[in-house]
């Protein structure tokens, strides 16, 4: 039988992967410093108040709702602020999810979205799934990344339905700014396209410009329609908790959410314990998000104090999110050079070109990782390289 071709030709892992396996297979302990699964990075969360969120006697009770519990959307429209009502929100089982309605939303087969890279590999596939494709338009470093907009007015053609953007970019870093902004919002009501916007790392800025966009909610009534995707798993450090949701503002927002709530109530994805457990989640996710921001601001602090031995190797900005760009010479391509940190000193990074990263100058750090293992994975870098 015949697989559809929306699917991978196979399914071998890539050669950084497998390399990882076998490593770990033979019992040789790996520095992991790609980790984004905050749960596993030691944060200390209030545990008992998470159990007694999920234990509560109305999540026993099943009464639907395809745009998701109201309790739920009113707790997620508090956290947002600008003005958000409950009643602009759709919610969904993940930003996963969130994507994949808004492709089924807004595109027939064969149509495009166009992504600006360097961006999170992820949405090619996402698309292919709902029968789209994912168009890639580079974006340009002039002492900050900058979207290139002509670039992007450019690639749309008559089959493009939507432009996605996340803010801050994964792994860049990248906040769009107000001016950056104002200009996508005209060319997508200029070319009656719709404007996703990736919020998952909003909450975590770091080295943010004083003109960068802190929410696409900025506009109450924006010029074209404004798609805004967040969730549980970046705002409370809570990845197993499936919950994302999507704000909707702009031109036909209202039959916007009407079509999105017709495709949720096709799969009634999001669950009831979750939904009811929203509120207090969110009231508990300050604590954890400034355990996270500590953690990310010492480990980026560690890296400035490393690089200053090795003055051919520097970090790019990171305006806000999880990740850091080490910029190293192109002495032999990224992925063969993430293959002997692996191999030879035992750290695993991502090389830049798994985000579309231009040349082979970027790997890709997390953040996240506990500070002593970063600081230790960070030595056995620079000795090598």
């Amino acid at each position: 039988m015949r697989l559809s071709s929306r699917l991978p030709q196979g399914f071998e892992p890539n050669a950084l992967s497998a390399t990882l396996a076998h490593l770990r297979a033979e019992g040789r302990p790996v520095l992991d410093l790609t980790g984004s699964n905050p749960t596993r990075c030691g944060f200390d969360y209030p545990e008992e108040e998470i159990r007694a969120a999920l234990s509560q006697p109305s999540v026993l009770a099943y009464d639907p709702d395809s745009r998701g519990a109201r309790s739920a959307r009113e707790a997620i429209a508090r956290h947002h602020g600008q003005g958000l009502r409950a009643d602009e929100l759709q919610l969904t089982a993940s930003t996963s999810e969130g994507y994949g309605l808004l492709f089924k939303l807004l595109g027939d087969p064969g149509d495009e979205v166009l992504v600006p890279s360097p961006s999170y590999p992820l949405f090619d596939w996402l698309a292919r799934l709902e029968g789209l494709s994912a168009r890639t338009v580079p974006s340009y470093f002039h002492e900050r990344w900058h979207l290139d907009l002509g670039a992007l007015e450019a690639a749309a053609s008559p089959r493009t339905r939507a432009l996605v953007v996340v803010n801050p970019n994964n792994p860049t870093g990248h906040f769009l700014s107000i001016s950056e902004w104002h200009s996508l919002t005209e060319l997508c009501a200029r070319r009656g396209l719709a404007l996703l916007v990736d919020e998952v790392f909003a909450d975590y800025a770091l080295e943010p410009p004083a003109d960068r966009l802190a929410s696409a909610l900025l506009e109450a009534e924006p010029p074209c329609p404004v798609f805004l995707l967040s969730g549980l798993s970046k705002v409370a450090a809570l990845p197993q908790l499936k919950l994302g949701w999507i704000a909707v503002r702009g031109p036909g927002a209202a039959a916007h959410l009407e079509a999105l709530a017709f495709l949720a109530d096709q799969y009634l994805s999001v669950s009831a314990p979750v939904q009811t457990a929203a509120p207090r989640l969110l009231e508990l996710a300050p604590g954890i998000r400034q355990q996270i921001r500590h953690r990310l601001q010492a480990n980026l602090a560690s890296l400035d104090q490393a690089l200053t031995a090795h003055p051919r190797l520097s970090r790019l900005p990171v305006e806000g999110g999880w990740s850091v760009l080490l910029r190293r010479p192109a002495v032999d391509a990224d992925e063969v050079c993430a293959l002997r940190l692996l191999n030879e000193a035992g750290v695993l990074v991502h090389p830049g070109s798994f985000f579309d990263l231009p040349g082979d100058r970027h790997l890709v750090l997390s953040l996240l990782t506990g500070e002593g293992s970063f600081r230790e994975g960070l030595a056995r870098i620079l000795a090598l390289l």
